[in-house]
């Protein structure tokens, strides 16, 4: 048994806007350039992740990246200072959220599962 958390931010009435999907797609495109080849990455229609982002960005009422439409040169992607900040508040964010749920896991936990370990019999 082991603590699972899912972080995510949603609105004042619930509805979840970012978590781990936007923020692979944005680690995508800081990597590759490029929404499409981020969301390919992710075995995503490159139309779900731009409706994801676009979502995210109504939410936040900034945009997370800008994007430059294909032509003789290509097109792509990049990231806004905005959405890199976000990036890392998220990275922030998940990690302390992580690090406290395995610390009240084992404040709540911890005896039962060592007494229920293999170890915990000898």
């Amino acid at each position: 048994m082991q603590p699972m958390i899912k972080v995510y931010l949603a609105d004042d009435s619930g509805e979840k806007f970012f978590g781990e999907g936007p923020y692979q797609l944005l680690k995508g495109i800081e990597k590759s350039g490029s929404l499409r080849a981020s969301a390919a990455e992710m075995r995503m229609a490159y139309t779900k992740a731009l409706k994801i982002i676009k979502q995210a960005e109504k939410h936040l009422g900034y945009p997370l990246i800008n994007r430059v439409t294909g032509g003789k040169c290509g097109g792509g992607s990049q990231i806004t200072t905005e959405g890199k900040k976000l990036i890392m508040q998220y990275e922030q964010y998940a990690e302390a959220c992580r690090n406290a749920n395995r610390q009240i896991y084992q404040e709540i936990f911890g005896s039962e599962r060592e007494k229920t370990s293999p170890d915990y019999r000898k």
